[in-house]
């Protein structure tokens, strides 16, 4: 068998009419990433030479997609579904008229197995080259065969032929062995069997399985690499599949977390993106989702009831109740309950955003506090500075979105609305209830609201008869107003 480096063809060219989807059943998603994007993931563990997916039905989406995550990835499409062994076939005609077919081993993963690993690829390529045999294909036991090509194995133990669920008898049904639809070949052995394929079947399809039947024919040794975890080989099918998928990645993604050193309260609330970065001694708990490159530092504590998305948290940050989508958490920062960072937030060491909190491109200093029912917008505060409750940094006319510098020390009133674009100095202060307009210095106190104005016996006279007006009286009664003195 050569030592030659192998090529790997993925099919990813069916319709997949059981999810009911405009999206193509390769592009959903588990984990951060697509089904097809999990399988590429798993291929480049062998590194092979050549790497080709067929394409079919949302040729054009699956495309653009391959293009994003995997740009040395070929494509050939199969415009019409006639099968595995037809999709193989376009396949190895596209490599071999690409001069990209070599003599290694060809390797054909399925599409839509998101589970299967990296090192279970490495280990049906190893075990292919060991035995020298013509074919080596993935199998499981598994206890509900039902749907599955059954493997039929001679006495010896190698495969002696594929036979699908619908054309099986009583006795090869009872079979608990499954093809898992992947395959090592031997390409001197896989050429001419291609070319034999016919589609006498109940589909009326050119079944890939079928090469198996035709090599053992020929004489040629077919092996089977039984995997010992069945999960793997999962395909997805319809969106019940699909969120088994999931489910069963969300927990082989939390118990490699938590071996490495990360305390999960709850794992099945807990959904971590296959590009999370965790480091020891982070906690998770319940309800928790990370998603996409989010990085989280040693220390750090993370929920409940959090989404963190494209995100970087410092160490022995505190985020609760949170959403925040491309923000950047310092070491020691609290964020929360119910926060709101939207891209571009950038909090420092120390800080704080408290409840009822919403920032957008915006930075907090170095042990500012943001603590409540707020929303700061196109803004940069600067260290130690507190804003007060209800400020709203005002930062949209209507046309342009324009910017607001708080500087170092500074204390925003309660209820300030700071209209931009406005500077306000280190260590001003700016008075509760206040519109401010115009830059303020440094040290400065800054007041704009106008003075009150009251109207004594107003809801008496205009809501006569009112339980407010009944309130007033009683009120009155009990501890009736000074009497100003008459002006002399």
């Amino acid at each position: 068998m050569t030592s030659a480096a192998p090529v790997v063809i993925v099919l990813a060219a069916g319709e997949g009419k059981r999810m009911k989807s405009a999206t193509p059943k390769v592009l959903h998603r588990i984990a951060g990433r697509s089904l097809v994007g999990h399988v590429l993931e798993a291929a480049a563990a062998i590194e092979p030479a050549h790497l080709m997916v067929v394409v079919g039905h949302g040729r054009d989406e699956v495309v653009a997609h391959l293009d994003e995550i995997a740009p040395w990835a070929d494509t050939v499409v199969q415009a019409e579904q006639h099968g595995t062994g037809h999709a193989v076939r376009l396949a190895v005609e596209a490599l071999a008229a690409a001069g990209a077919l070599g003599d290694g081993p060809i390797i054909v993963l399925s599409g839509d197995t998101p589970l299967l690993t990296g090192g279970t690829v490495n280990e049906l390529l190893a075990r292919h080259r060991d035995d020298g045999a013509a074919a080596t294909l993935l199998s499981a036991t598994v206890i509900e065969p039902d749907g599955y090509g059954r493997v039929v194995r001679d006495r010896d133990g190698w495969v002696d032929r594929i036979v699908e669920h619908r054309d099986a008898d009583e006795a090869t049904r009872a079979i608990d062995e499954i093809n898992a639809g992947m395959y090592a070949f031997d390409p001197a052995d896989l050429l001419p069997a291609l070319g034999r394929l016919t589609t006498a079947n109940d589909q009326g399809e050119e079944y890939l399985t079928d090469v198996i039947g035709l090599m053992r024919e020929a004489g040629r040794p077919v092996a089977a690499l039984r995997v010992p975890d069945s999960d793997e080989i999962l395909g997805v099918n319809d969106r019940v599949q699909l969120a088994e998928a999931a489910a069963l990645m969300r927990d082989r993604i939390n118990r490699r977390w938590m071996l490495d050193g990360v305390s999960i309260l709850d794992p099945a609330s807990t959904w971590i993106d296959v590009d999370v970065d965790l480091a020891p001694d982070v906690t998770l708990l319940p309800q928790t989702s990370l998603l996409g490159p989010t990085s989280v530092a040693s220390g750090a504590r993370i929920g409940p009831g959090t989404t963190l998305s494209a995100c970087e948290v410092g160490s022995d940050a505190d985020v609760r109740h949170t959403w925040a989508d491309l923000a950047v958490i310092g070491p020691g920062a609290s964020i929360g309950p119910y926060s709101y960072l939207r891209p571009g937030t950038r909090i420092g060491a120390g800080a704080k955003v408290g409840a009822y909190v919403e920032m957008k491109n915006s930075s907090l200093g170095d042990g500012a506090k943001v603590p409540h029912l707020s929303y700061v917008g196109d803004a940069e505060i600067g260290e130690g500075t507190n804003i007060g409750a209800a400020t709203v940094f005002v930062n949209y006319d209507g046309v342009e979105k324009h910017s607001t510098v708080v500087g170092r020390y500074v204390r925003i009133g309660s209820d300030t609305m700071l209209i931009a674009p406005l500077t306000v100095g280190d260590g001003a202060y700016t008075a509760a209830g206040s519109v401010v307009t115009d830059d303020v210095p440094p040290g400065a106190m800054a007041v704009g609201r106008a003075r009150q104005r009251t109207i004594p016996g107003w809801v008496e006279r205009r809501r006569a008869g009112s339980d407010s007006a009944r309130a007033a009286a009683e009120a009155l009664a009990e501890s009736p107003p000074p009497v100003e003195e008459e002006n002399r």
